[in-house]
């Protein structure tokens, strides 16, 4: 190219794609290169690098210079004598089982480049192993929307609670978009389908109910009880009764739907109110400003749901979706959702970022029954 004054833009591109992927896989942490392929292809051995040979490079003494291509180690005499054996013992390795599985999903493309590029916090332990595991479904939140994608998603979910099943894995918890009711019925269709599953799935909606109901004030007498009947929104009303609170709607159907899900005692409690006189109000999603404008000065509007409704009265008080501080002696947190602070976490990542003590808390909230039935 120096001699004839030309250059080939293709070439260069190759180049540069092939130099980053070879940095990127030498730098993995994992073996992943199998040793069959130097067996049908030996000269390859000599062209192409493992991430276990790199790995000696960084922790041996004069060893593995060539990168890439370490046909001038062996030229030279360089190799390490143990590159073969660790990349076999790497190869022959268990893969390790945690407890505790998180299975989250993508949210936009763009997110990516709101994520670290490491975690100091594994960086720092890098041969211990971790008790929980963050999964991810390779589905955006615009494929959840789609129809027509709801059966691949629930194929690929499926696949996963299956696979830690085989690994041994105690609790799968389900992300945001993953336990939708019309989805899979809050992780109820894979129950359903492998009723001998050994491992728990779990959506967090225990968790849920707990925190809205310590928001409601002490001395509330009755609330009102506006949007979408989920799994929640039941076992919160079931629960608002039990404890000698009206809990009021405005649908015969919904008061139906409420009814029988309920016991004997507490149905007594569950009305139906033809007034906007409650200053309390539990939302679901899509509260509307008519909705909104119809409730009287100084109310409070406690959502139930993922996402909470747009404010739009300055005369009432507006609660955050059902969160939790996270401990001051919690560190490394290196991302939030649904547009809540740092500091803050939701019930269906808690798995994810919080202790034993809060996973314990998810499984024996006894007081808070959310299996209720709210036929439709």
């Amino acid at each position: 190219m120096v001699f004839t004054g030309t250059g080939s833009v293709v070439a260069f591109a190759e180049y540069v794609t092939y130099i980053d992927f070879m940095n990127n896989m030498g730098h993995c942490n994992f073996e992943l290169i199998p040793k069959c392929l130097f067996r049908w292809f030996p000269p390859l051995k000599y062209l192409f690098y493992t991430p276990t040979y790199n790995s000696l490079h960084h922790t041996q003494f004069r060893t593995n210079y060539s990168l890439f291509m370490p046909l001038y180690d062996y030229v030279y005499g360089t190799v390490d004598k143990s590159s073969d054996e660790l990349h076999e013992s790497s190869l022959r390795r268990e893969e390790e089982s945690p407890n505790v599985v998180h299975l989250t999903h993508l949210t936009t493309p763009q997110s990516i480049y709101h994520l670290r590029l490491g975690f100091a916090s594994l960086a720092s332990k890098p041969h211990t192993s971790k008790w929980l595991q963050t999964w991810a479904i390779p589905k955006y939140t615009l494929q959840y929307i789609w129809e027509w994608q709801k059966e691949s998603i629930n194929k690929v979910i499926e696949e996963a609670i299956l696979d830690v099943e085989r690994k041994g894995t105690k609790v799968v918890s389900l992300g945001l978009m993953n336990q939708e009711e019309e989805l899979n019925t809050y992780g109820g269709l894979y129950i359903k389908k492998h009723p001998k599953l050994n491992v728990r799935v779990v959506d967090g909606s225990s968790l849920a109910v707990a925190l809205v109901l310590h928001s409601i004030s002490k001395g509330t007498t009755q609330v009102l009880l506006r949007g979408k009947l989920t799994k929640i929104a039941c076992a919160i009303a079931s629960n608002l009764c039990q404890k000698g609170i009206q809990v009021a709607v405005f649908s015969e159907d919904e008061y139906m739907k409420l009814k029988s899900s309920f016991n004997t005692k507490s149905r007594s409690n569950l009305i139906v109110s033809r007034s906007y006189s409650q200053t309390t109000w539990l939302v679901g999603d899509e509260l509307s400003k008519e909705k909104q404008r119809k409730a009287p000065k100084g109310t409070s509007f406690i959502p139930y749901s993922q996402f909470p409704p747009k404010p739009y009265r300055k005369d009432c008080f507006y609660h955050s979706t059902p969160t939790m501080l996270a401990p001051l002696a919690l560190e490394n947190v290196h991302s939030c959702e649904g547009g809540v602070n740092m500091s803050v976490d939701t019930p269906c990542s808690t798995l994810t970022r919080f202790g034993r003590q809060l996973l314990h808390m998810a499984f024996n909230l006894s007081q808070f029954p959310t299996r209720q039935n709210c036929s439709r």
